[in-house]
């Protein structure tokens, strides 16, 4: 590495984390990456089983591992080094959390305990653009380390088993069960739950090395110093296009001073920037961003790294009695960053729907990929994230990304919070959308179509339409539900996921029933 004025401000552990992560994100850009064989499968049958559930991954794994716990199955959850949650807090919104309270994971007194920041209010600002600010939208930190600490203590209070050092090498799909090897271990259960992340070897190999349609890139850091430490930025930009990207930022207050991230959003091509050039350019332009001098601050922590999304999302495994959960299924938006946000969205509905797949035995992979459907409220925003990038080989005005961000947004906020708080939270509604494309400028839409091309808009036409019929089909399935009683119990499970695919394919989880 290049060690420059700026980069020396990162400690040598950070130092090497950040070469570690270059190396695979360069990777990735070359296409060098080579898929791994960690999944086959036998014909033999299986006996003895150690647990009705493995689940590999354990930072989010324990969530949606205590709560399936809670639900009567037995589970084992493995995890390659200790399971503990990071320093760095995970940012939601305060009723995203009730969730842990209604799964009985947490009381309400313990969810407090679990907070260990709170700010208001957020910003959202443009380069010579509109500024708004809003409350109650992702201004919660919760603590990873309570938290994890906690959900471990009720898993095994519960009966879960915990099999920490214990790394993910392979899995053998039977006709009955998964035989699963994690370091020196071969355990046995009906279902294997991945829950790796973006990067686990299952995933991996059931995309066979395909490219990421779309790469957020995040760099940051955490440190005391800041003069004013009270407001946070949920996202704000006070630069052009640069470097064939635009910068946007974040920052929040934490328990041990003030977080700040720079991301963009950009494609896999092998010509785009390094993560060290683009830390550097977070430590260029902090001092602007927050109108404090680097040798101010005490940094207490780096963050870096790259989040991929595919258009082939969420991910449908092709093997029965395989599922996975959060990263790994790709089921956050290409805009979003995924982690705890996601997971904690999805866990309700997981949790009861894996719980009944296992009671009917319905582990096949069809019956599986409902759990993980497609959402049209989702594949939406692919033509967001492609309004915030560039290619390398495009010219584009400098300022035109923040002029349709900017007046997005104004629309948005003259609409009201039912259309604004939503689209904050990364979830995208009919009506808003709706209500929203008519009013704004076409001056700052139509200088951005070539640079999207024809065929992400009929994509967008597609996914559009089909977020129309989800709002119509939700209501309409909450309607018929009194009439499921005589349904057989497979069929029950269909209407269930297909009730859920509707719900969150439209958005209607955000509106608490």
């Amino acid at each position: 590495m290049n060690l420059n004025t700026n980069l020396s401000y990162l400690p040598e552990n950070s130092r090497k984390g950040l070469q570690i992560a270059d190396s695979r994100w360069q990777a990735l850009r070359n296409n060098n990456l080579t898929p791994p064989t960690v999944i086959s499968e036998s014909n033999e049958v299986l006996n003895d089983f150690d647990a009705d559930i493995i689940i590999s991954g354990g930072t989010l794994g324990i969530l949606i591992a205590a709560s399936l716990q809670k639900q009567g199955n037995r589970v084992i959850l493995i995890e390659k080094g200790k399971l503990k949650g990071r320093e760095q807090e995970w940012n939601i919104s305060r009723e995203e959390l009730q969730t842990f309270v209604e799964l009985e994971l947490l009381s309400t007194q313990e969810l407090e305990q679990a907070i260990a920041t709170e700010y208001n209010p957020g910003r959202v600002s443009f380069h010579k653009g509109y500024e708004l600010w809003v409350e109650d939208v992702l201004n919660i930190g919760v603590d990873p380390v309570f938290l994890l600490e906690t959900l471990k203590r009720k898993f095994l209070a519960a009966g879960g088993k915990l099999l920490e050092n214990t790394p993910f090498n392979s899995a053998v799909i039977h006709d009955n069960g998964v035989l699963v090897k994690g370091g020196d271990t071969i355990l046995k259960s009906r279902l294997l739950i991945d829950g790796m992340g973006h990067f686990s070897p299952i995933v991996q190999q059931a995309r066979k090395g395909e490219k990421p349609d779309g790469i957020c890139l995040v760099v940051g850091s955490c440190a005391e110093g800041y003069t004013n430490n009270e407001t946070g930025d949920l996202i704000a930009s006070f630069t052009p296009i640069l470097n064939q990207c635009q910068y946007f930022w974040e920052a929040f207050p934490a328990r041990d001073g003030r977080t700040t991230y720079l991301f963009t959003y950009v494609d896999a091509h092998p010509d785009r920037f390094s993560l060290e050039f683009f830390i550097e350019e977070y430590l260029r332009l902090l001092p602007d961003y927050q109108n404090i001098e680097l040798e101010q601050l005490d940094f207490k922590r780096f963050l870096f790294g790259f989040f991929p999304a595919y258009q082939n999302s969420p991910l449908k495994m092709p093997w029965d009695r395989i599922l996975p959960i959060g990263d790994s299924a790709g089921g956050q938006s290409p805009v979003s960053f995924g982690g705890f946000g996601s997971m904690v969205r999805h866990l309700q509905r997981l949790t009861f729907g894996i719980n009944e797949a296992l009671k009917l035995d319905s582990l096949d992979q069809k019956s599986l990929s409902l759990l993980q459907p497609y959402q049209p409220n989702i594949s939406v925003t692919w033509l967001f994230q492609k309004t915030m990038s560039v290619e390398v080989d495009q010219t584009v005005s400098p300022n035109q990304i923040n002029e349709l961000m900017s007046g997005v947004f104004q629309v948005m906020d003259q609409l009201g919070d039912d259309v604004l708080k939503p689209f904050l939270q990364d979830v995208i509604q009919f009506p808003a959308l709706m209500k929203t494309l008519p009013l704004v400028n076409p001056k700052l839409v139509l200088p951005i179509l070539p640079q999207v091309g024809i065929h992400p808009l009929l994509n967008w036409t597609v996914h559009y339409f089909n977020l129309a019929v989800y709002s119509g089909l939700y209501p309409l399935g909450k309607w018929v539900k009194p009439l499921i009683d005589n349904l057989s119990p497979q069929q029950q499970y269909y209407y269930h996921r297909w009730l859920d695919a509707w719900k969150y394919g439209s958005g209607g989880d955000y509106n608490k029933e």
